[in-house]
C-alpha cells in the first residue's frame, strides 16, 4: 500500500507545477506515506492531525459541515490540508507561485483515489493480532 500511495504523491507533484510535496497521515498525526523535501515529515503529520481535529471543530460547530480540506497561504508558499476519507488527510506543499485552482483540483482527486487504497488496504498488523 506504502508504495501506491507514494506513487500517488508523486504523480500529484508532477501535475501540479510548483508543488513541493505531501504526505499522508492518520486523524492522529502517525505518518503513513510522504513525498517531502525540506520538510520534516513527522513534525508535518503531527501537525496536520491537529489542524484536522481543529478543522473539524470548527466545520461543525458554524453549521459548515463535513470537513473538506483547509488551505494556509504563508509569505513562502501554501500548505493545504485534504481529507482522505475518514481517518486520513492529504496534506500538500507549495509554492508562492502555484496556481491554487489547479492545486485543489489536483488535490482533491488524489485524496480520494489515497481514500480508495487505504479502504482496500489491510488492517495494521496491530489490529489483526488483537
Amino acid at each position: 500500500m506504502e508504495t501506491e500511495l507514494l506513487a500517488e504523491l508523486r504523480a500529484l507533484r508532477h501535475r501540479v507545477p510548483h508543488l513541493a510535496g505531501g504526505l499522508v497521515a492518520s486523524a492522529d498525526g502517525l505518518l503513513i506515506a510522504h513525498d517531502t523535501h525540506g520538510a520534516e515529515p513527522s513534525g508535518l503529520a503531527a501537525m496536520s492531525a491537529a489542524s484536522l481535529g481543529l478543522a473539524h471543530r470548527l466545520a461543525d460547530s458554524t453549521g459548515q459541515g463535513e470537513f473538506r480540506e483547509s488551505l494556509v497561504r504563508g509569505a513562502n508558499g501554501y500548505v493545504a490540508i485534504y481529507a482522505a476519507g475518514g481517518g486520513c488527510v492529504l496534506t500538500v506543499l507549495a509554492h508562492p507561485d502555484a496556481n491554487v485552482g489547479r492545486l485543489h483540483l489536483e488535490a482533491r482527486r488524489s485524496a480520494q483515489r489515497i481514500a480508495a487504497l487505504l479502504n482496500d488496504a489491510p488492517p495494521p498488523k496491530d489490529a489483526r493480532e488483537s
